[in-house]
């Protein structure tokens, strides 16, 4: 399989798995993703989120990637343009968990900056959290 054919089974099994994470234009934002792929990339697991810090902010949608090299971030944006965020495990220092009553949100902090990542199903939080934390630090490893 390639990236495609797995971000695109990887984003609608998490839709069918957690319905309440909002997100929108979900094609848009994985072909920027799969653009600044490597050669050499391949996706371990993928979803998506609203890469800012407010619950009523629901027009920033992320796509998020674990790679076997790194995470990724990919946001089209409405009128013109994109967003691609790359953290590389060199980079990554934490990933904080926050709960809410509908949703949650995924802190992760880098060395440079905190990445936040909300209005994300509270039922998904352990996922990915799992998913991410055990990814970096097996890449950190391999270092």
């Amino acid at each position: 399989m390639d990236n495609k054919e797995i971000l695109y089974n990887q984003l609608i099994n998490f839709k069918r798995k957690y319905p309440f994470t909002i997100g929108w234009r979900l094609k848009k934002n994985s072909r920027i993703l799969l653009e600044h792929l490597h050669d050499d990339e391949v996706i371990r697991y993928a979803f998506y989120a609203q890469k800012n810090n407010s619950s009523f902010d629901i027009l920033g949608t992320g796509i998020v990637a674990v790679t076997n090299k790194r995470l990724v971030i990919a946001r089209d944006r409405v009128v013109i343009g994109y967003f691609f965020d790359s953290i590389t495990p060199d980079m990554f220092n934490d990933l904080k968990v926050r709960s809410g009553i509908i949703w949650g949100k995924i802190v992760i902090d880098t060395v440079k900056e905190l990445v936040i990542l909300s209005n994300i199903s509270k039922s998904a939080l352990p996922e990915i959290e799992e998913e991410i934390t055990s990814a970096m630090m097996e890449l950190k490893d391999e270092r």
